[in-house]
């Protein structure tokens, strides 16, 4: 049998499925093809007042693929109300790789340089997939998806995949949709071409500006 590789991964994400493991210890991983499935949608992308004034006072400095590496690890550690995790050894080899090939992006969260919050997913056309996220700063994991959502938006980007809902996504506007109705998005998002890379340095009043514009 031939290996797992990131060709078939992607081929996974244009089907509108994604893998997970069982735990961080496991050595396999299963494909998942949730029933209902997440999304944030860009264009009515809500931000909480109290995350908004944090933004707009500019608490966090932002990169962009700087340690791809460093983020995925921060979200395959346990943490607070986690006790583990579904990123594997295969699964993080097969990001890092997808990374390499330009697909699998990183966006950071910084406070006095330090990496402090973060998520990291496949850009794909216009469908950005989101896959997980870390935080160790109040509102660190937060800012970063604000700023994701923002450069998604600047660059053109069509969908915003979040899988599975969670009260934390619900605060920003997160819509649960039937399989096929997520597909048919997919499809034409897929059609799309997205620029990850468009969106400059941008303050948080700026990026607040960009989300709240028609």
């Amino acid at each position: 049998m031939q290996p797992f590789d990131t060709a078939d991964l992607i081929a996974c994400y244009r089907r509108g499925v994604f893998p997970m493991a069982e735990s961080r210890g496991d050595e396999s991983f299963f494909i998942v093809d949730p029933e209902w499935r997440c999304i944030l949608p860009l264009d009515r992308f809500h931000v909480p007042r109290r995350l908004a004034r944090t933004l707009r006072q500019n608490r966090f400095a932002f990169s962009v693929d700087r340690d791809f590496e460093a983020v995925i690890d921060s979200c395959a550690e346990p943490g607070e109300g986690r006790e583990d995790t579904w990123i594997n050894p295969q699964i993080r080899a097969l990001y890092v790789t997808l990374h390499r090939q330009g697909l699998a992006h990183s966006v950071e969260a910084r406070m006095d340089g330090a990496l402090v919050g973060g998520l990291y997913g496949v850009a794909l056309g216009g469908a950005f997939f989101g896959e997980s996220m870390f935080s160790r700063a109040t509102d660190a994991s937060k800012a970063a998806l604000v700023h994701l959502a923002a450069r998604l938006r600047f660059g053109g980007f069509r969908l915003l995949d979040a899988q599975f809902t969670t009260p934390h996504l619900e605060q920003f506007g997160a819509q649960t949709l039937p399989r096929r109705i997520f597909r048919s998005l997919l499809g034409v998002a897929l059609e799309a071409r997205g620029d990850f890379g468009a969106m400059g340095d941008m303050g948080g009043a700026e990026m607040l500006a960009l989300l709240a514009a028609p």
